[in-house]
């Protein structure tokens, strides 16, 4: 940890209270000769009766008092025929009790590792030990001796014990071999090592840069990389163009790279529209089921409901509303067909239609479902309903893996109990997210797909809103009509003004839309400052923590969100004596921050002021930096009603908070919305995200900055480019590549 003095202490292992073998985290408690010691660290496959010298910093745990944090070990084998027999008795190699160990050490005394490492036959001389069980002792002290092996080789590459671990696990006695046969092999799954460190570890052993592991490897990354910007596939020749330059190589070297990868089935070729595209199998897969079990919805449908137009009739009467044509039809579609898209910009009625949608289901006994992507997203839809809703995630019982992959417990041998699911902001769901929904779908299942296409698409790989819509087999009602009291809103006018490729109106200074003209960066800057420390709240009363939202296209340049948080900080929480603070991953956190979940994470504990307790935080969750313990190595996060207890490893899931991405956003509402606009790069200045920023806002909207910024980015109305196949794979188009 940052400025804290670091210790030594040699000594040796007692007991190992705790191990996880999946990341070699350990608890373990360490005779130092003078006393027994609490350390815990990454010790993977540590052992009883192990010599350690361990260099670290003493920490304090509310539950557990004061430990030992190993940052780094060295660790040499048991000296004496006492500490072997410590060793062996602890259970470090499977097979090997504590009353076969006794009998192994009273026979080898101190030779006995020598015996185990080198001349194994001789411990049938041992009554009761068998060659077939004398084979299997050596071959499990081999493994053990082979972690500590690769630990030790993949350390010189920077390779952490963690992923040391991993890489042995997904190879074996060979590991090392495999690495220095195939360095790129640890760009795969198991070790998730990219491709520069590889490559950086292929370049010391001296593979030439036209190797055919490295071209294989390097088309994959490139894949890889674009599925990260959303592409699930790329056309082959701009795959060959883009990996060709990276490498360094002739294209036609890649060539022959990427028809291995095609013959051994890590890639996949379809052809759509006379052009060949380029899948990695398991988005390729993810693709192909999604189509296709959408084709089979819409064949097979849920059975349609009778008496529609008379529950429509009775909840207009009880509400004492008018649902308008559009919402009458999409009520019709999502009652009388198993699947139904509805979509609509803001102020057009799609929550009420939702409601009727969810009322009359209930009413005719179905159980409905509610999910939505995100967090903030599920709260929200609750909000609005009435009806619980969750994350997508939680719905479907993630679990995550040791690579932190996710795996569902709701799944095709384990489906979601409902006859009807509704999910919320479809425009933020990935494609692998959405098989995974429709692998857990009853069969009949109703299925309610809400989202704005206008808004930007999913982080993740796919377009799967945009694929659905244009496909034209699913039924889409898009709600188009701004109701009256939506329309007082200058918010709601702008929005659809701005989606329609018209300036939005920038002259009204009475209602909740306003643009404030400044040239420069700087006087953007400071003006949002004072908006957020001063102006907003002294007129309008809104906290700077949990009202107002500074939203900006991209985290870098001089309106970026990475400077505006480190000028907001500055002003609405500036250091001070009281507050303590840290530094991590170069950004200072102090006590009080605006802060933000980047990712979801299902095991970060949480409690409530009633006594309440749980487990889960989600990708957007907002919170208050509330306390930095150092010696306990924790940080606290209020989170609403929620303290949520991050241990400091976990600490990288958090961002400041008081400016994010518009990409952030989605999914989530605010009070107040402040928007710097200024010239930055082009792939970020577009009509959508403009129109997306602008829809966070619940009831104020300031625009910062340069009128021809607003005028570009409302003229721009490039969509989103994004290379998918589902909407090929959904209308029947493409044939199998070369």
């Amino acid at each position: 940890m940052e400025n804290e003095k670091l210790y030594e202490m040699t000594g040796s292992v007692e007991q190992v209270i705790f191990r996880n073998e999946q990341n070699g985290y350990a608890v373990i408690e360490l005779n130092n000769s003078e006393e027994l010691v609490t350390v815990v660290g990454t010790m993977p496959y540590i052992g009883v009766g192990e010599e350690l010298h361990v260099v670290g910093n003493w920490i304090t745990s509310p539950t557990y008092g004061t430990q030992f944090k190993a940052q780094a070990l060295e660790r040499s084998r048991p000296s004496d025929a006492a500490a072997m027999l410590k060793y062996l008795a602890s259970g470090a190699v499977k097979g090997v009790g504590p009353a076969i160990a006794q009998k192994i050490v009273n026979a080898f005394g101190n030779n006995t590792l020598d015996i185990l490492e080198n001349s194994p036959k001789r411990l049938c001389e041992i009554k009761g030990i068998t060659p077939q069980k004398a084979e299997k002792i050596r071959q499990e002290f081999q493994r053990m001796g082979g972690i500590r092996e690769l630990i030790l080789k993949l350390g010189g590459y920077g390779i952490t014990a963690q992923e040391s671990v991993s890489i042995w696990k997904a190879y074996g006695a060979q590991a090392v071999e495999q690495v220095q046969k195939d360095p790129y092999c640890l760009c795969g799954d198991s070790a998730q090592i990219n491709f520069a460190r590889a490559d950086k570890i292929a370049a010391s052993l001296e593979f030439p840069i036209d190797s055919r592991c490295r071209l294989r490897a390097g088309i994959i990354h490139v894949l890889r990389h674009n599925a990260g910007n959303g592409h699930t596939c790329l056309p082959e020749d701009k795959l060959l163009a883009a990996s060709s330059r990276m490498l360094g190589v002739e294209r036609e070297q890649v060539k022959t790279g990427l028809e291995e990868l095609k013959m051994d089935g890590s890639v996949v070729c379809r052809t759509f529209r006379n052009r060949y595209y380029i899948f990695t199998a398991k988005l390729y897969r993810s693709e192909v089921y999604s189509a296709g079990r959408v084709r089979m919805m819409l064949r097979y449908p849920a059975q349609p409901l009778v008496g529609i137009e008379s529950y429509i009739s009775a909840i207009e009467s009880e509400q004492q509303i008018q649902y308008a044509d559009r919402q009458k039809t999409a009520i019709r579609e999502a009652l009388s067909k198993g699947m139904l898209i509805l979509t609509g910009g803001p102020g057009t009625g799609k929550t009420t239609t939702l409601k009727a949608i969810i009322r009359i289901l209930e009413r005719k006994g179905e159980k409905v479902l509610l999910a939505a992507p995100t967090g903030r997203a599920a709260k929200r839809m609750s909000e609005l309903t009435g009806k619980e809703a969750k994350t997508i995630h939680r719905m479907l019982q993630v679990k995550w893996d040791e690579n932190d992959q996710p795996e569902f417990e709701k799944n095709e041998k384990n489906l979601l109990e409902c006859d009807a699911l509704v999910i919320d902001e479809l425009s933020m769901v990935d494609v692998l997210l959405f098989e995974a929904v429709l692998r857990a779908l009853p069969l009949g299942c109703r299925l309610v797909l809400v989202g704005d296409c206008d808004q930007l698409p999913s982080v993740g790989p796919g377009n799967v809103l945009g694929d659905l819509i244009e496909s034209g087999l699913v039924p889409v009602v898009q709600l188009n009509q701004v109701f009256r009291q939506s329309m007082q809103s200058l918010i709601v006018t702008n929005a659809h003004k701005i989606v329609s490729g018209q300036m939005p109106e920038l002259a009204d200074h009475t209602a909740d839309f306003f643009f404030l003209p400044y040239r420069t960066a700087e006087e953007i800057k400071s003006v949002i400052v004072d908006l957020c420390d001063r102006r907003l709240p002294a007129s309008y009363g809104y906290s700077p923590l949990t009202d107002i939202q500074v939203l900006s296209p991209g985290r870098k340049g001089e309106l970026g969100t990475i400077e505006l948080n480190r000028s907001l900080q500055q002003v609405i929480n500036p250091p001070d004596r009281g507050k303590r603070e840290l530094t991590l991953g170069g950004t200072p956190f102090r006590e009080g921050d605006k802060v933000m979940q980047i990712r979801n994470d299902y095991d970060l504990p949480w409690t409530r002021s009633d006594g309440t307790y749980g487990e889960g935080v989600f990708n957007g969750d907002l919170g208050v930096l509330s306390k930095i313990d150092r010696r306990a190595s924790t940080l606290e996060v209020q989170m609403d009603d929620r303290t949520v207890l991050y241990e400091m490893e976990k600490s990288s899931e958090l961002e400041l908070a008081y400016a994010m991405t518009v990409h952030k956003s989605q999914g989530n509402e605010f009070p107040a919305v402040v928007i710097p606009m200024y010239h930055g790069a082009p792939q970020l200045y577009y009509r959508n995200l403009l129109y997306t920023a602008v829809t966070r806002a619940r009831s104020l909207l300031i625009l910062v900055g340069r009128q021809e910024t607003i005028q570009t980015m409302v003229k721009n109305d490039r969509k989103t480019k994004r290379y998918t196949g589902l909407y090929d794979l959904l209308v029947g188009g493409g044939e199998d590549g070369r």
